[in-house]
């Protein structure tokens, strides 16, 4: 089977409960169309007509996969709203996914301000066939941000679940930036500051963790050199247990990370409906084997059918 680890997909469910907020994140309805308001980011505008089910299960074989994970787009910030805010959204998300049809599976995700709660939604969720736990950037960011999370990595360990860590959430302060400002800055940023994190004190920790990280790590391990220039943890760049999915990169960036980390550590990630993938053939037929199905299976294990 081949496999799309990252996708998203805005489902009725939850379009409907950020929808019924206020304040931001939120998405509202003007004149010309639906728009998303982010606390730190320019507002954009959705196309949800785009969105229809059918379509989007269609794109997936269209993309040469069988199946794709939706996860929550943790730039919205959902994850660290008041549990009882969270908890709204997160319940639409997660509903609006179990009702999607087969060519999709989806990651969970969980309030991060109510960890005790947070360990046992994720148990559910994972119990309901959910392929993991997706969490932003920001929640892994420091060494003392990884011990926080530390329950939750160890309910991860515990069922043999993977860690996806996704870009997010957007600094709470406003900027006047151009739309694709914190997909460059940011984002970026944050991939670099897990990436290091887990590599400085989270790897000890949970020695049997499976991580994913978005956007190829924003290719944290490229800084090999500077790593051991530095006394960094030099050995991350080649932790088995590390994978880095391909989304917003093509042949370039792809090929530059295979040098470093190996073929085996990628695995494919679109990013649907945020960008257009790449064209597969590009990296030539036997990497995206690798790529969208050897490697998703070890990331995934057992898991990669019933997600």
């Amino acid at each position: 089977m081949r496999i799309d680890v990252h996708q998203h997909l805005w489902s009725e469910p939850l379009v409907a409960a950020l929808a019924r907020r206020r304040l931001p994140p939120r998405v509202r309805r003007a004149p010309d169309g639906w728009w998303l308001d982010l606390a730190g980011e320019p507002p954009c505008q959705l196309e949800l007509s785009s969105e229809d089910v059918g379509r989007r299960a269609a794109l997936v074989h269209l993309d040469g996969v069988d199946r794709a994970l939706v996860a929550l787009s943790s730039p919205l910030g959902v994850e660290s709203l008041d549990p009882d805010e969270a908890a709204d959204v997160l319940d639409a998300f997660h509903a609006g996914a179990a009702a999607l049809p087969a060519e999709f599976g989806a990651w969970a995700s969980v309030p991060l301000r109510d960890l005790d709660g947070a360990v046992g939604e994720l148990e559910r969720r994972l119990a309901e066939g959910f392929a993991g736990l997706c969490l932003p950037a920001g929640a892994l960011a420091t060494p003392a941000a990884v011990e926080r999370v530390a329950p939750l990595l160890d309910a991860l360990e515990r069922r043999e679940a993977p860690l996806f860590v996704h870009p997010g959430p957007a600094p709470a302060e406003a900027h006047d930036v151009p739309p694709w400002w914190p997909a460059l800055t940011d984002y970026v940023e944050g991939l670099h500051a897990a990436w290091h994190a887990f590599a400085a004190i989270g790897r000890r920790a949970h020695p049997r963790l499976t991580v994913v990280f978005a956007a190829l790590a924003g290719g944290a391990p490229l800084h090999l050199e500077r790593i051991a220039a530095r006394g960094g943890p030099l050995a991350s760049a080649f932790d088995p247990g590390l994978f880095y999915e391909t989304s917003s990169y093509g042949t370039r960036m792809i090929e530059a990370m295979v040098r470093v980390v190996g073929v085996d550590q990628l695995v494919h990630g679109s990013d649907r409906p945020v960008v257009e993938p790449p064209d597969a053939k590009a990296i030539g037929p036997a990497t995206w084997e690798a790529l969208a199905r050897a490697n998703p299976a070890r990331l995934l294990g057992a898991r990669a059918l019933a997600a």
